[in-house]
């Protein structure tokens, strides 16, 4: 390839990605039925190579061994686990981050990748509907975003009531009452574990959608004046309902609770004139956790958390060090867990600058429309479907036949076809199909195509 003559390596991978990108349409969704865990280490295991090889020959020989366990996550019909896919010029951007080899960690090892962080984050909190003065930060995903915003909730409780947990640690503190809903996801809990603060928070009972109920949270929360976090949920995992933040806010205001929101994907209904309302109140937490590498379709892995208190997030996440030079400006270290990191506000930056804000509106509203036609195409077809859940987000729950085994067969059978990839759950008990629809690529004839796939698994799991 000319434009990247003297870079054989980079050519050989350009080539090899405009080929997967060529065929993302219509490839197989799944990973080739013939794969698996050890014909994939046996193509790229053996010993340690005793002599190097040239770059070229590397990524070659890397295209071929990997390309069969390859799953087209980013494609058109891929439904599983919440995925987005990957829009254009965030691809690019990211890139153009790997080439330009960017520490993000501190404002002098690279002013670009700092400013770059600022200009994005205050993107994401304008679209959002968060305010515009909240700290934040740039973590890994979900999972590290809960983090971040917990540990700063620990740091901002506990420093209300006398204690110093950064200096101090957690032993002899003052007890802290955590209380998430019966929905909660598994991200918060594993967080909480992270933070110290245990796995085994009190739980305030959900309603059938899976939403917090006021009246259990009230009832739950403590009376005698101590510290206190909620953890509220904006889009349940299952379902894609919102928790009552208006409601919970005014509880927490009332006890001196720091209220956080679990956000993975469900904030940016904030982003949307239609959906807006799902999320109102939600500017009165404290603390805000969301994925980018979901929704806004950027590279993985990417994800937002930001702080209504950004002494207590710098007090929680900072550290200091004789080699250390503070920025004139903002230092991104001081705001996430991770300092020597890769400068992944390139690619947001790049994706909200292809989408604008009426892009951003559109791709989320787009995505809840695909949901609710797989739920009424579905539902239509066959009065053994049962959708299970109030399509209100791209959650879609579906029961075949009232019967796990036929569920369970039918998403089996998706799979193996190759044409669609979704996943299972569970929901109050019962074995479901569950359909995530935020991908940038997909189209109505997607889900159509993916509809008679779904189908077709249904007559074979009866028959």
């Amino acid at each position: 390839m000319e434009d990247l003559e003297g870079h054989p390596a980079l050519a050989a991978a350009s080539a090899a990605a405009r080929a997967h990108l060529d065929g993302l349409r219509e490839r197989r969704v799944g990973a080739s039925p013939d794969v698996t865990s050890e014909t994939l280490r046996t193509a790229l295991g053996g010993p340690v190579p005793v002599h190097g090889s040239e770059p070229a020959e590397v990524v070659e020989r890397l295209v071929a061994a990997a390309a069969p366990g390859l799953v087209a996550s980013s494609g058109p019909r891929y439904f599983g686990y919440v995925v987005g896919g990957t829009l254009e010029a965030a691809m690019a951007a990211d890139w153009l981050a790997v080439a330009w080899d960017q520490v993000a960690g501190l404002e002098v090892m690279s002013p670009a990748a700092a400013a770059v962080e600022e200009v994005a984050g205050g993107w994401v909190l304008d679209l959002l509907g968060l305010p515009a003065d909240a700290s934040f930060g740039f973590p890994t995903g979900a999972q590290m975003a809960n983090f971040t915003a917990l540990a700063t909730a620990r740091h901002a409780v506990l420093d209300r009531a006398g204690w110093d947990v950064e200096a101090d640690g957690l032993q002899g503190a003052p007890r802290i009452q955590v209380v998430v809903g019966g929905q909660v996801h598994a991200t918060v809990p594993q967080a909480l574990r992270l933070a110290g603060l245990g796995s085994r928070p009190d739980v305030a009972e959900s309603d059938e959608q899976g939403r917090m109920r006021p009246a259990a949270l009230e009832q739950v929360l403590r009376s005698d004046g101590g510290p206190v976090i909620v953890c509220a949920q904006a889009g349940n995992v299952n379902t894609g309902a919102f928790d009552p933040f208006a409601d919970l806010a005014d509880l927490c205001a009332q006890t001196g609770a720091w209220l956080h929101v679990d956000g993975a994907f469900g904030l940016w209904a904030g982003a949307s004139d239609r959906l807006r309302s799902l999320v109102a109140g939600v500017e009165r937490a404290d603390s805000w956790a969301t994925d980018c590498h979901k929704w806004l379709n950027v590279p993985y892995d990417s994800a937002f958390v930001a702080t209504r208190d950004p002494v207590a997030h710098v007090a929680a996440m900072s550290w200091e060090a004789p080699y250390v030079v503070p920025g004139a400006g903002r230092d991104p270290y001081r705001y996430v867990p991770e300092a020597s990191r890769r400068a992944r506000g390139f690619a947001l930056w790049a994706a909200l600058s292809q989408l604008g804000r009426d892009g951003v509106a559109d791709l989320v509203d787009r995505s809840c429309g695909h949901a609710r036609r797989f739920a009424t195409s579905l539902a239509d077809a066959d009065p053994g479907v049962t959708v299970l859940n109030d399509v209100v987000l791209n959650q879609v729950l579906v029961r075949f036949d009232d019967s796990d085994d036929v569920t369970r067969a039918v998403i089996a059978g998706v799979q193996a076809g190759g044409e669609a990839w979704l996943g299972g759950s569970s929901w109050q008990g019962a074995a479901v199909m569950r359909l995530s629809v935020s991908g940038w690529l997909t189209t109505a004839e997607d889900v159509e195509r993916s509809v008679a796939a779904i189908l077709s698994a249904l007559a074979a799991a009866r028959s």
